[in-house]
Protein backbone atom coordinates (compact mmCIF):
# COMPACT_ATOMS: atom_id res chain seq x y z
CA UNK A 1 0.00 0.00 0.00
CA UNK A 2 0.94 3.28 -0.48
CA UNK A 3 2.86 5.28 2.55
CA UNK A 4 -0.03 6.45 5.06
CA UNK A 5 -1.06 9.64 4.84
CA UNK A 6 -0.12 10.92 7.65
CA UNK A 7 3.17 9.87 7.54
CA UNK A 8 3.53 11.06 4.27
CA UNK A 9 2.71 14.53 5.85
CA UNK A 10 5.53 14.35 7.92
CA UNK A 11 7.91 12.95 5.36
CA UNK A 12 6.82 16.32 3.26
CA UNK A 13 6.88 18.80 6.42
CA UNK A 14 10.68 17.52 6.80
CA UNK A 15 11.74 17.64 3.30
CA UNK A 16 10.31 21.20 3.10
CA UNK A 17 12.75 21.98 5.92
CA UNK A 18 15.72 21.23 3.57
CA UNK A 19 17.93 19.72 6.75
CA UNK A 20 21.19 17.67 4.99
CA UNK A 21 20.88 14.04 6.02
CA UNK A 22 22.71 12.96 9.10
CA UNK A 23 25.23 11.37 7.26
CA UNK A 24 26.47 14.68 5.66
CA UNK A 25 27.45 15.72 9.29
CA UNK A 26 28.79 15.43 12.51
CA UNK A 27 27.52 13.28 15.20
CA UNK A 28 27.05 16.39 17.07
CA UNK A 29 24.75 17.98 14.39
CA UNK A 30 22.95 14.30 13.73
CA UNK A 31 22.07 14.03 18.51
CA UNK A 32 21.02 17.98 17.74
CA UNK A 33 18.89 17.44 15.15
CA UNK A 34 17.46 14.58 16.41
CA UNK A 35 16.17 15.75 19.59
CA UNK A 36 15.07 18.75 18.47
CA UNK A 37 12.93 16.38 16.47
CA UNK A 38 11.86 14.41 19.05
CA UNK A 39 11.80 16.44 21.98
CA UNK A 40 11.72 20.31 21.28
CA UNK A 41 8.95 19.58 18.60
CA UNK A 42 6.47 17.32 21.22
CA UNK A 43 3.60 18.74 23.51
CA UNK A 44 4.76 17.24 27.32
CA UNK A 45 0.92 17.74 27.85
CA UNK A 46 0.62 14.68 25.12
CA UNK A 47 2.90 12.29 26.78
CA UNK A 48 1.20 9.43 28.73
CA UNK A 49 1.15 9.96 32.63
CA UNK A 50 2.73 7.49 35.22
CA UNK A 51 3.15 7.62 38.93
CA UNK A 52 6.48 8.59 39.39
CA UNK A 53 9.69 9.03 36.93
CA UNK A 54 12.89 8.73 38.67
CA UNK A 55 16.80 9.58 37.30
CA UNK A 56 18.93 7.30 38.77
CA UNK A 57 22.48 5.38 37.49
CA UNK A 58 22.85 2.02 37.11
CA UNK A 59 26.13 -0.07 36.06
CA UNK A 60 27.82 0.06 32.84
CA UNK A 61 30.93 -1.25 31.02
CA UNK A 62 33.46 1.50 32.74
CA UNK A 63 30.85 2.74 35.57
CA UNK A 64 27.71 3.60 36.34
CA UNK A 65 25.51 4.85 33.55
CA UNK A 66 22.36 7.57 33.18
CA UNK A 67 19.17 5.53 34.15
CA UNK A 68 15.57 6.45 34.54
CA UNK A 69 13.05 4.47 36.48
CA UNK A 70 9.26 4.58 35.22
CA UNK A 71 6.14 3.41 37.38
CA UNK A 72 2.83 2.83 36.55
CA UNK A 73 -0.27 3.37 38.35
CA UNK A 74 -0.56 -0.63 38.85
CA UNK A 75 -0.64 -1.66 42.10
CA UNK A 76 1.07 -4.97 43.11
CA UNK A 77 4.28 -7.00 42.01
CA UNK A 78 4.98 -6.11 38.13
CA UNK A 79 7.28 -7.07 35.63
CA UNK A 80 10.24 -4.70 34.75
CA UNK A 81 11.76 -3.91 31.62
CA UNK A 82 14.96 -2.69 30.10
CA UNK A 83 14.73 -0.20 27.77
CA UNK A 84 17.31 0.39 25.23
CA UNK A 85 16.89 3.50 22.99
CA UNK A 86 17.44 3.39 19.02
CA UNK A 87 19.57 6.14 17.32
CA UNK A 88 22.07 3.89 15.04
CA UNK A 89 24.33 3.80 18.39
CA UNK A 90 25.15 7.14 17.34
CA UNK A 91 21.94 9.59 19.07
CA UNK A 92 19.31 9.19 21.09
CA UNK A 93 18.86 9.70 24.66
CA UNK A 94 16.47 9.15 27.67
CA UNK A 95 14.62 12.37 26.55
CA UNK A 96 14.24 10.78 23.30
CA UNK A 97 12.26 7.77 24.21
CA UNK A 98 10.91 9.20 27.01
CA UNK A 99 7.57 8.77 25.13
CA UNK A 100 8.30 5.46 24.71
CA UNK A 101 9.45 4.31 28.17
CA UNK A 102 6.03 6.09 29.14
CA UNK A 103 4.19 3.97 26.80
CA UNK A 104 5.39 0.78 27.23
CA UNK A 105 5.20 1.11 31.32
CA UNK A 106 1.55 2.05 31.61
CA UNK A 107 0.14 -0.25 28.19
CA UNK A 108 2.33 -2.84 29.68
CA UNK A 109 1.54 -2.57 33.47
CA UNK A 110 5.57 -2.61 33.88
CA UNK A 111 8.05 -0.80 35.65
CA UNK A 112 10.62 0.70 33.15
CA UNK A 113 14.10 1.06 33.25
CA UNK A 114 15.70 3.08 30.35
CA UNK A 115 19.23 2.73 29.91
CA UNK A 116 21.64 5.58 28.53
CA UNK A 117 24.52 3.44 27.28
CA UNK A 118 27.52 5.19 25.71
CA UNK A 119 27.31 6.54 21.93
CA UNK A 120 29.47 5.78 19.15
CA UNK A 121 32.19 7.26 17.60
CA UNK A 122 33.74 8.35 21.01
CA UNK A 123 32.85 4.86 22.29
CA UNK A 124 32.38 2.32 19.66
CA UNK A 125 31.76 -1.55 20.22
CA UNK A 126 31.33 -3.15 22.03
CA UNK A 127 30.73 -0.15 24.39
CA UNK A 128 27.14 0.16 23.85
CA UNK A 129 26.99 -3.65 24.53
CA UNK A 130 29.09 -3.51 27.69
CA UNK A 131 26.69 -0.76 29.17
CA UNK A 132 23.74 -3.22 28.14
CA UNK A 133 24.60 -6.15 29.43
CA UNK A 134 26.21 -4.80 32.84
CA UNK A 135 22.56 -2.99 33.31
CA UNK A 136 20.76 -6.07 32.28
CA UNK A 137 22.66 -7.86 34.93
CA UNK A 138 22.11 -5.16 37.93
CA UNK A 139 18.24 -5.63 36.92
CA UNK A 140 17.92 -9.25 37.12
CA UNK A 141 19.83 -8.64 40.61
CA UNK A 142 17.55 -6.02 41.60
CA UNK A 143 14.01 -6.91 40.84
CA UNK A 144 12.31 -6.90 43.90
CA UNK A 145 13.49 -3.38 44.10
CA UNK A 146 12.05 -2.20 40.59
CA UNK A 147 8.87 -4.07 39.78
CA UNK A 148 8.50 -6.76 42.11
CA UNK A 149 7.88 -9.80 40.07
CA UNK A 150 10.14 -12.05 39.17
CA UNK A 151 9.72 -11.28 35.33
CA UNK A 152 12.51 -9.32 33.08
CA UNK A 153 11.87 -7.87 29.86
CA UNK A 154 13.92 -6.09 27.48
CA UNK A 155 12.41 -3.80 24.61
CA UNK A 156 14.18 -1.52 22.43
CA UNK A 157 13.74 -0.06 18.85
CA UNK A 158 16.17 -0.20 16.11
CA UNK A 159 19.79 -0.09 17.55
CA UNK A 160 17.95 -0.69 20.66
CA UNK A 161 16.41 -3.61 19.62
CA UNK A 162 20.32 -4.92 18.83
CA UNK A 163 20.99 -4.53 22.34
CA UNK A 164 17.44 -6.08 23.42
CA UNK A 165 18.11 -9.12 21.37
CA UNK A 166 22.02 -9.02 22.05
CA UNK A 167 21.41 -9.16 26.31
CA UNK A 168 18.61 -11.71 26.12
CA UNK A 169 21.30 -14.05 24.24
CA UNK A 170 23.53 -13.03 27.15
CA UNK A 171 21.13 -13.55 29.73
CA UNK A 172 20.20 -16.65 28.45
CA UNK A 173 23.49 -17.86 28.60
CA UNK A 174 24.34 -16.78 31.74
CA UNK A 175 21.74 -19.08 33.33
CA UNK A 176 19.43 -15.76 34.55
CA UNK A 177 15.56 -15.79 32.92
CA UNK A 178 14.54 -13.31 30.61
CA UNK A 179 10.41 -12.98 30.40
CA UNK A 180 9.87 -11.64 26.74
CA UNK A 181 11.54 -9.20 24.13
CA UNK A 182 9.86 -6.52 21.86
CA UNK A 183 12.29 -6.01 18.95
CA UNK A 184 11.00 -2.68 16.73
CA UNK A 185 12.32 -2.58 13.74
CA UNK A 186 15.91 -3.90 15.54
CA UNK A 187 19.39 -4.07 13.22
CA UNK A 188 20.32 -7.42 13.90
CA UNK A 189 22.52 -8.07 11.13
CA UNK A 190 24.59 -5.00 10.32
CA UNK A 191 26.95 -6.86 7.83
CA UNK A 192 23.58 -8.28 5.79
CA UNK A 193 22.43 -7.19 2.61
CA UNK A 194 18.47 -6.99 2.15
CA UNK A 195 16.15 -6.30 -0.95
CA UNK A 196 14.43 -3.74 1.23
CA UNK A 197 17.93 -1.90 1.55
CA UNK A 198 17.72 -1.01 -1.15
CA UNK A 199 13.66 -0.86 -1.40
CA UNK A 200 13.48 2.13 0.65
CA UNK A 201 16.69 3.24 0.43
CA UNK A 202 16.03 7.17 -0.06
CA UNK A 203 12.79 8.78 1.25
CA UNK A 204 11.38 7.16 4.18
CA UNK A 205 13.23 9.32 7.47
CA UNK A 206 15.79 6.80 7.96
CA UNK A 207 17.81 6.38 4.63
CA UNK A 208 20.66 3.85 3.41
CA UNK A 209 23.24 5.98 3.60
CA UNK A 210 22.67 7.41 7.19
CA UNK A 211 22.09 3.90 7.93
CA UNK A 212 25.51 2.88 6.53
CA UNK A 213 27.04 5.73 8.23
CA UNK A 214 25.58 4.66 11.90
CA UNK A 215 27.39 1.25 11.04
CA UNK A 216 30.67 2.81 10.11
CA UNK A 217 30.56 5.36 13.64
CA UNK A 218 29.66 2.00 15.38
CA UNK A 219 32.51 -0.70 14.23
CA UNK A 220 35.07 2.43 14.34
CA UNK A 221 38.10 1.85 12.36
CA UNK A 222 38.69 -1.61 13.53
CA UNK A 223 38.42 -4.86 11.34
CA UNK A 224 35.60 -6.58 12.88
CA UNK A 225 33.77 -10.27 12.11
CA UNK A 226 30.30 -9.15 10.98
CA UNK A 227 29.08 -12.43 12.53
CA UNK A 228 30.30 -11.88 15.83
CA UNK A 229 26.83 -12.40 18.20
CA UNK A 230 27.20 -9.26 20.01
CA UNK A 231 27.46 -7.00 16.79
CA UNK A 232 25.21 -8.98 14.83
CA UNK A 233 22.62 -10.92 16.83
CA UNK A 234 21.03 -12.61 14.26
CA UNK A 235 23.98 -14.76 14.11
CA UNK A 236 23.87 -15.83 17.86
CA UNK A 237 22.27 -19.32 19.07
CA UNK A 238 18.83 -18.12 18.98
CA UNK A 239 17.32 -21.66 21.04
CA UNK A 240 15.77 -21.02 24.53
CA UNK A 241 15.67 -17.59 23.87
CA UNK A 242 12.48 -15.46 25.67
CA UNK A 243 9.48 -14.84 23.66
CA UNK A 244 9.70 -12.45 21.10
CA UNK A 245 7.31 -9.50 19.90
CA UNK A 246 9.01 -8.07 16.67
CA UNK A 247 7.92 -5.43 14.78
CA UNK A 248 9.08 -3.99 11.08
CA UNK A 249 7.56 -1.59 9.17
CA UNK A 250 7.15 -2.01 5.09
CA UNK A 251 9.01 1.38 4.13
CA UNK A 252 11.87 0.92 6.36
CA UNK A 253 15.52 -0.02 4.85
CA UNK A 254 15.67 -2.49 8.02
CA UNK A 255 12.05 -4.38 7.33
CA UNK A 256 14.08 -7.62 5.93
CA UNK A 257 16.23 -7.53 8.12
CA UNK A 258 14.12 -7.83 11.16
CA UNK A 259 12.08 -10.26 9.23
CA UNK A 260 15.28 -12.13 8.98
CA UNK A 261 15.74 -12.59 12.63
CA UNK A 262 12.30 -13.44 13.52
CA UNK A 263 12.06 -16.12 11.23
CA UNK A 264 15.33 -17.29 12.61
CA UNK A 265 13.95 -16.78 15.84
CA UNK A 266 11.22 -19.34 14.89
CA UNK A 267 13.16 -21.90 13.14
CA UNK A 268 15.14 -22.48 16.09
CA UNK A 269 11.94 -23.19 18.50
CA UNK A 270 11.87 -19.50 20.18
CA UNK A 271 8.28 -18.21 20.08
CA UNK A 272 8.05 -15.39 18.01
CA UNK A 273 5.04 -12.73 17.24
CA UNK A 274 5.69 -10.61 13.91
CA UNK A 275 3.57 -7.54 12.90
CA UNK A 276 4.85 -5.96 9.17
CA UNK A 277 3.34 -2.53 9.55
CA UNK A 278 1.71 -1.19 5.54
CA UNK A 279 2.26 2.29 5.18
CA UNK A 280 4.37 2.78 7.72
CA UNK A 281 8.61 3.98 8.42
CA UNK A 282 11.51 3.63 10.59
CA UNK A 283 10.76 4.97 13.88
CA UNK A 284 6.80 5.08 13.64
CA UNK A 285 6.90 4.39 18.01
CA UNK A 286 7.38 7.96 18.44
CA UNK A 287 5.11 9.02 15.63
CA UNK A 288 1.50 8.41 16.95
CA UNK A 289 1.04 11.95 17.72
CA UNK A 290 1.31 12.63 13.94
CA UNK A 291 -0.44 9.48 12.27
CA UNK A 292 -3.25 7.25 13.70
CA UNK A 293 -1.77 4.77 12.38
CA UNK A 294 1.45 4.79 14.03
CA UNK A 295 -0.48 4.78 17.39
CA UNK A 296 -2.66 1.40 16.82
CA UNK A 297 0.72 -0.14 15.79
CA UNK A 298 2.04 0.66 18.99
CA UNK A 299 -0.86 -0.22 20.88
CA UNK A 300 -1.16 -3.43 19.89
CA UNK A 301 2.48 -4.55 19.95
CA UNK A 302 2.26 -3.26 24.12
CA UNK A 303 -0.65 -5.15 24.06
CA UNK A 304 0.97 -8.57 22.99
CA UNK A 305 4.21 -7.30 24.54
CA UNK A 306 1.94 -7.36 28.08
CA UNK A 307 0.54 -10.53 27.35
CA UNK A 308 4.09 -11.97 27.18
CA UNK A 309 5.36 -9.81 30.32
CA UNK A 310 2.18 -11.38 32.53
CA UNK A 311 2.01 -15.05 31.39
Amino acid sequence: MPVDPAIQGLLDFLAAAGAPPMSAGTPEQARAGFRALSVDLRDPASLPDVASVEDTTVPGGDGKRPARVYRPGTSGDLPTVLLFHGGGFVIGDLDTHDLLARTIAVQCDAVVVSVDYRLAPEHPFPAAVDDAEAAARWAAAHLSELGGGTALGVAGDSAGGNLSAVVAQTLRDEGVAVAGQLLLYPATDLGGQYPSQQENAVGYFLDLDTMLWFGAQYVGTRELDPTDPRLSPFHGDLHGLAPAVVAVAEYDPLRDDGLAYAAALEAAGTPVTVRTYPGLIHGFADMGRHAPAAQTAIDELCGLFREVLHR
